[in-house]
């Protein structure tokens, strides 16, 4: 079967396309026939500095949508041939991946498999960050980072239905204002001008919660437009500048809550948690509250391209492999 695998770190240059064998599924795993593989940042800092890589060669790849090949032993709920969405710990960009059936997601009535592949880690991640870790209530003002992006485009969304009284996002640049604003966003600023237009849109007050992939400079700019009994919360360091520290000092004085969040090391450590948040997360795209667009398709073959425009930073929404059909 075919695979996307990286020997060496370094640029997009480095995903080579390999014959490699076909997995079969453990005990508690199962195995799928891969339709679409999304792209994720965290694909990025795996191919480039080594984010998550415990060894070379290392295949990319964080979820896929398709449709179920073979069940492991212990294996219930779960059938060949059942269309399903899967989280994965890396493979993805492949034919066929193994996953445990923990992270394996049926695919809710009426969404296709093309819109499936956009959800296992995107949409988990905007819902935890903002119901589990956040705790979004009633008449919020909420902030987001990369507003754009995937997991910008679709916090947006579900901070307006879960009733924020007003949501802003930050963009890198105005070209990608007009994305976010159809995404629950009343105002976007850019990131060279946020802190001073938060603090202005709000009456000087700031935000009751700020969520923040950027990390470095950014998590500080945005630490200082959080409001008193505030909630700020990281999920990310995309900057790749040094982790900014928090101490007393910084939190006491406002009262301010500082949080973190990774989808991937809930995976790893409780992925029964992991399934009860998607499902409720995926509940939304049933109901018809939240989508999450995808503004661009590439073959297997064409990886190293999507990674490019990824790194570009002028992407939006969600950037897809197509590997059947």
């Amino acid at each position: 079967m075919r695979a996307i695998v990286f020997e060496e770190f370094g640029g997009p240059e480095v995903l080579t396309l390999a014959d490699v064998p076909e997995p079969r599924p453990g005990p508690g795993r199962i195995t799928v026939d891969v339709a679409y593989a999304g792209i994720n940042f965290a694909d990025i800092l795996a191919r480039s500095i080594g984010y998550r890589v415990p060894e070379l060669p290392f295949r990319p790849g964080l979820e896929v949508s398709g449709l179920v090949r073979e069940v492991g032993e212990g294996v219930s709920g779960l059938t060949p041939g059942q269309e399903v969405a899967a989280f994965l710990d890396g493979g993805g960009y492949a034919d066929v991946v193994e996953a445990p059936a923990a992270a394996v997601f049926a695919v809710p009535a009426g969404i296709d498999l093309r819109t499936a592949a956009t959800l296992p880690s995107v949409l988990p991640t905007a819902y935890g960050l903002l119901h589990e870790v956040a705790r979004l209530r009633e008449g919020d003002t909420v902030l987001v980072q990369g507003a754009a992006g995937g997991v910008g485009t679709v916090a947006g969304q579900l901070a307006r239905a879960g009733g924020a009284s007003a949501v802003f996002g930050v963009v890198s640049s105005l070209d990608k204002a007009e994305h976010a604003l159809k995404s629950g966003y009343d105002q976007v600023f850019t990131t060279d001008t946020f802190d001073r237009e938060v603090l202005a849109a709000t009456g000087g007050r700031g935000v009751d919660i700020a969520l923040d992939p950027v990390g470095g400079e950014t998590f500080s700019r945005t630490k200082a437009v959080v409001a008193r009994f505030g909630r700020l919360v990281s999920f990310g360091n995309a900057s790749g500048d040094e982790p900014w520290q928090v101490g007393p000092a910084d939190v006491m004085p406002t009262a301010l809550t500082v949080g973190g969040f990774s989808i991937l090391g809930l995976a790893a450590s409780d992925p029964e948690l992991l399934r009860d948040i998607a499902d409720r997360a995926f509940h939304t795209v049933t109901e018809g509250g939240v989508e999450l667009p995808v503004s661009a398709e590439f073959t297997l073959e064409e990886a190293a391209r999507a990674h490019v425009l990824v790194e570009s930073r002028t992407s939006t929404g969600k950037l897809l492999i197509k590997v059947a059909g």
